[in-house]
């Protein structure tokens, strides 16, 4: 278990360097574009196979206690460990991290992105995943900040080099606001670790901030909590959000939105909430507050996109809908309580799903279509998906329905429980205060629904395309092979939330009682 944990962290950039390098001339078949790009779907389906075996070999009558850990010394003088290790919390993540990657590499294969080189993509998405992975599987602050700020080098090229229009600027003001709050964060990190003595996130959360003043947590939560936000993304650390989505490649975006979103909610509850609670406690209504406008925001602006005449971007609608949906995760979160960031844990994984395969599909409509501009998409009697390519617009309303809540699917519970969260938060919070979060919230639903059936009816439905209409492709066999395993997942985690509530619901209790089983 420990190989496994440390294999599937570090083989990405194995990976990554074997990409770089010139393939073995039995290897290169006909194309040594599509060799590399062969090269990718290998890497990653292989680091998929290692995090599936860690997940069935991990114990699940103990989802709390942390398992496959590795604890080397790094920087003696520091007391910065190489700690890795795993528990009901990271790993749905790391196994969601590897999945996603899978599959966006195997999509690549089919259909590479326009750009230079497949040699620097697949390197870059390797070395993406692995500081994904190192994210949700490090327990020293000084190794999460490393692997927090490895995701963003890779991600910036992506999106600079295989991007669409937009793409320069969009990848600056990416890599600058990430870069920005990261700094603030790291100040906080080190304001923990040199003030209790530790880096290791384990022992910190153990101590749950006996060892910190009341005073110095409220300052380290500050800084820490806006690195976190800008990640997350928080309203109104958002704006980088929707360019950089509506510029990147699909598999970025499907990157972007399926997992890198999840490293800043992730950081709440793995180091926010067990190591300052008392700062926390200070910060949670103002968290609460900041998610709830978020989530109305998100939902508003995705109405404003989505009306005839806009001019709005299918890509860039669904940007905006992380927003409003990560606004859901925040709220869980900052309720401070087992029900909210349960429903925070199960929300992140649900979107990573949901979220991840609107994307696809958008960037299979925009290959189709040649835009993603909803009101061309619409023209005059609507796209007419069902009509032209019915399971693709299947799947498409399917993704919507998901994205909205509906009971049955796996968007439902996160968002569910994170409002009963809310609705009864943790002792000393006002709850005055949440129950209208709490209402807020539930209108946020209702915005959500609206924008997500307007932009079903206008791209799916309309009258029947003329006999002498130019075909649409439907669903291709390489499309159904990667969209289908986040549909199924999708309805999985629906009708059995049990599978997921029953790894993170231990290990939050612990985390939230400091520690103590």
């Amino acid at each position: 278990m420990q190989f496994l944990l440390a294999f599937t962290v570090a083989g990405p950039l194995i990976g990554a360097v074997a990409a770089l390098l010139p393939a073995p001339p039995g290897l290169k078949g006909k194309s040594p574009d599509q060799a590399v790009l062969r090269h990718g779907v290998t890497v990653t389906g292989v680091i998929l196979v290692a995090a599936l075996a860690l997940a069935l070999g991990f114990d699940h009558d103990q989802p709390s206690r942390m398992q496959a850990t590795t604890d080397i010394s790094w920087i003696p003088a520091l007391d910065v460990r190489i700690h890795l290790g795993v528990d009901g919390i990271s790993l749905p993540l790391l196994v969601l991290t590897a999945l996603l990657t899978f599959l966006c590499a195997l999509y690549s294969y089919f259909k590479p992105p326009a750009g230079p080189s497949p040699k620097g993509f697949v390197a870059l998405l390797l070395v993406l995943e692995s500081g994904t992975l190192a994210t949700f599987a490090v327990l020293d602050l000084m190794l999460f900040f490393l692997a927090f700020e490895t995701v963003l080098i890779p991600m910036y090229f992506l999106i600079a080099r295989w991007g669409g229009e937009g793409r320069q600027p969009a990848a600056w003001k990416f890599i600058l606001v990430t870069l920005l709050g990261s700094v603030v964060m790291l100040l906080g990190l080190l304001l923990v670790g040199l003030k209790a003595g530790t880096f290791d996130m384990v022992a910190l959360a153990t101590d749950n901030g006996r060892g910190l003043s009341a005073s110095l947590q409220v300052i380290a939560v500050l800084a820490i909590v806006i690195g976190l936000a800008v990640k997350t993304p928080m309203w109104p650390l958002h704006s980088w959000l929707p360019d950089a989505h509506t510029a990147a490649p699909t598999v970025g975006s499907v990157l972007l939105a399926g997992v890198l979103l999840k490293m800043g909610t992730y950081g709440f509850v793995r180091i926010v909430l067990p190591v300052a609670p008392e700062g926390m406690h200070v910060f949670a209504p103002y968290l609460a507050a900041f998610a709830v406008a978020g989530i109305v925001y998100g939902s508003l602006a995705c109405l404003a996109l989505a009306r005839p005449g806009a001019k709005g971007d299918l890509k860039r609608l669904i940007a905006y809908s992380s927003v409003g949906h990560m606004g859901f995760v925040l709220l869980g979160i900052a309720s401070m309580t087992p029900t909210g960031v349960n429903g925070a844990l199960f929300a992140n994984i649900a979107h990573g799903l949901i979220t991840g395969l609107l994307f696809f599909l958008v960037g299979a409509i925009k290959d189709r279509y040649g835009t993603a501009d909803l009101d061309t998409l619409a023209g005059a009697t609507g796209a007419a998906l069902y009509g032209r390519a019915p399971r693709l617009g299947g799947l498409l309303a399917f993704g919507a329905v998901a994205s909205l809540g509906l009971p049955g699917l796996a968007g439902f519970w996160g968002e569910m429980l994170a409002m009963f969260g809310a609705f009864q938060p943790a002792e000393g919070l006002s709850r005055p205060a949440f129950l209208t979060y709490t209402a807020v919230a539930c209108f946020g639903t209702l915005l959500t629904a609206a924008y997500l059936l307007v932009v079903v009816r206008r791209v799916c439905m309309g009258a029947k395309p003329a006999a002498d209409s130019p075909p649409l492709a439907d669903v291709q066999g390489y499309e159904f092979a990667a969209w289908t395993p986040l549909a199924a997942l999708t309805v999985l985690a629906g009708l059995w939330p049990a599978v997921l509530l029953g790894l993170t619901d231990p290990a939050v209790q612990q985390l939230l009682a400091g520690g103590k089983p």
